[in-house]
């Protein structure tokens, strides 16, 4: 019976880690605000040559709306030179485009930032011609959203 409860909670444990990994949305933890960790990452962005486009306070259009919501703010940026390589390859991937972190706090009071990981885009449309721009773009995710939680 003992082996039977294990195995169930093995499963259970393994199960749980494949389904977030195979979801495609990276996520880390900040020990900054929301509003501080939006900040830094704006700021990482303009530094690197980045267009952000918009910046989108959910928690400020809650507000408005007469509901509550924890602090949530998405960014909204990209790189035309590298956007239009990307749609070169398959042109409905401006539909996607420009890429997004989204910052938010937690029931717990943590705040993450967050993304879909470019291999998703391969997933989704024809970029088997644009592999090394893929791997440019999960290179500065990673690392713009490793700088702005630093």
């Amino acid at each position: 019976m003992k082996h039977s409860y294990l195995l169930i909670l093995v499963s259970l444990v393994l199960f749980s880690c494949k389904a977030n990994a195979q979801d495609g949305f990276q996520k880390l933890k900040s020990p900054h605000s929301v509003e501080a960790t939006t900040a830094k990452l704006s700021s990482i962005l303009t530094e690197k040559g980045m267009n952000i486009f918009a910046t989108i306070d959910h928690q400020k259009g809650a507000t408005k709306a007469g509901m509550e919501l924890r602090p949530t703010t998405l960014v909204i940026f990209g790189n035309p030179k590298v956007g239009t390589k990307l749609m070169q390859c398959d042109q409905r991937i401006g539909y996607s485009l420009p890429l997004k972190m989204l910052i938010w706090q937690d029931v717990e009071g943590v705040t993450w930032i967050g993304y879909w990981q470019p291999a998703n885009l391969a997933k989704q449309y024809d970029l088997d011609s644009c592999n090394e721009v893929l791997v440019k773009v999960k290179n500065a995710m990673a690392n713009f959203a490793k700088a702005a939680v630093s």
